[in-house]
């Protein structure tokens, strides 16, 4: 038999509020701006209804910029993130998946976007939280 052991992922995310994000109808001149501003190397993306669709990195902007040729971010302007978001980039997990699930995903992402029933977001889990929660709840000798 296994042992499957269930974790309050709410309680070790950061909820929605506290977290950094883009719609798909964002500028790309906006998201640079975000990603200037904070300093993350990745950006959650939700559609109009909050739900997640995917991620963007700085490696889907520099892609972009060559595409378009051109810096400038005026003319960033006129593009939406909906063209350079990878919607299998980054894959969100239910709010009550299960241990071994939150640990592969953090295992392979630096983040895990969290939704609810309906996709919407409700915050992200770093690998930081994970672990230290790991770190708490585990008797490491």
């Amino acid at each position: 038999m296994i042992l499957v052991m269930k974790m309050n992922i709410a309680k070790i995310m950061i909820p929605k509020i506290s977290t950094v994000f883009l719609h798909e109808n964002d500028t790309v001149r906006q998201g640079l701006e975000r990603f200037k501003v904070h300093g993350y190397t990745a950006i959650p993306v939700l559609n109009e209804q909050e739900q997640y669709i995917g991620s963007v990195n700085e490696g889907d902007f520099l892609r972009h910029l060559l595409a378009v040729q051109t810096t400038d971010l005026k003319a960033q302007e006129q593009y939406k993130i909906g063209g350079i978001v990878r919607r299998d980039f980054c894959p969100a997990l239910q709010i009550d998946a299960d241990r071994s699930q939150v640990i592969k995903a953090a295992l392979n992402q630096n983040f895990v976007p969290i939704v609810d029933s309906r996709g919407v977001l409700c915050g992200i889990l770093t690998r930081k939280n994970l672990i230290t929660y790991l770190a708490n709840t585990c008797q490491v000798s």
